[in-house]
């Protein structure tokens, strides 16, 4: 298929050359003149056949905001736009009733993956009629891991992105058991080697996962995770999933907890957080506050609507895209 990407940052030029690895055709804008393949918005839509399917990554907030409303202002009856950012699914809904006004489709896709999925593909939860999701559906089928899972409709418009804020809420709650665990093996002298005991914890037990063995890695690497400060941000979907669960009544102390955490080790030096901090490193590429390891990002990162209108369209994907 043919599709327009508008981000061409960690997450949307390593997705720009997935779908090309499998022989789609991408139209790339980004306001980095050194990785755009156009000059504008304009060009990238004069350059798409109709019906045009536009891919958006970039940070959620104003800068998402922003460019929906421009290509809205661009596009055609018939045409289609993706959100694969970190949108707050209510701003979904907001998007694709402004789009359908003018006859534009309009799916929100939430992304996991990070810095990894050009190899290993994305794990993709989008929302939108089955007709707009059809048109969309061969990129998804290429972005996507091998197998038969890692991708799902999840329902209407805002279900994709509901649905992936739930899974970085899980996700919060899970680094920091993991986190809390090992500050406690470290600081009982009992174990004599507190990576290795992780590194065992990989195959067959329970709490096996990928999370795991980015964890094992990390300590690789910086076996006391000396060299990382204690200090982990929150991209700002944890906290909406603590509020839609107060807005539903439904109970989530574990993320909630979790999302406190954050909070605090920004207050001290919590040993926890530099494993919480490593593990964001490790999967999405996020900043620590240190120098980086190899292949890591030292550039600095906010909260979704911190980037605002300081970042505008194609000014970069959302950095928090992939995970939080």
């Amino acid at each position: 298929m043919e599709i327009g990407l508008v981000g061409l940052g960690k997450m949307g030029g390593n997705m720009r050359s997935r779908l090309r690895n499998a022989g789609h055709t991408v139209v790339g804008y980004d306001r980095n003149a050194e990785v755009s393949d156009v000059a504008s918005l304009d060009d990238l839509v004069a350059k798409l056949s109709t019906p045009r399917v536009v891919w958006v990554m970039v940070p959620a907030g104003d800068a998402t905001r922003e460019t929906v409303k421009a290509l809205g202002e661009l596009l055609d009856e018939g045409d289609l736009v993706v959100d694969g950012g970190n949108s707050r699914w209510t701003d979904d809904q907001l998007h694709g009733d402004h789009l359908a006004g003018k006859g534009i489709g309009f799916v929100d896709c939430g992304v996991s993956g990070g810095v990894w999925g050009l190899e290993n593909g994305y794990a993709l939860m989008y929302g939108g009629s089955e007709d707009d999701v059809a048109k969309v559906q061969p990129a998804f089928d290429a972005l996507k891991p091998e197998g038969e899972f890692g991708a799902v409709h999840a329902g209407p418009v805002g279900a994709g992105h509901f649905s992936k804020m739930v899974h970085n809420g899980i996700e919060y709650a899970v680094m920091q058991a993991y986190a809390e665990g090992w500050e406690l093996l470290d600081k009982v002298d009992v174990v004599d080697n507190v990576t290795e005991v992780f590194r065992s914890w990989r195959e067959g037990t329970v709490i096996r996962s990928w999370l795991l063995d980015l964890l094992v890695a990390a300590l690789d690497q910086d076996p006391g995770l000396a060299g990382i400060s204690g200090y982990a941000e929150d991209s700002g979907e944890g906290r909406w999933t603590v509020e839609a669960g107060i807005d539903n009544a439904v109970a989530t102390p574990a993320i909630t907890a979790a999302l406190y955490a954050r909070f605090v080790s920004r207050q001290d030096d919590s040993p926890a957080m530099k494993a919480v901090a490593a593990m964001r490193n490790q999967f999405g590429g996020h900043a620590m506050r240190t120098g980086a390891p190899e292949g890591g990002d030292v550039a600095g990162e906010g909260t979704p609507d911190q980037s605002g209108a300081a970042q505008q369209a194609g000014s970069g994907d959302q950095s928090e895209a992939a995970e939080s």
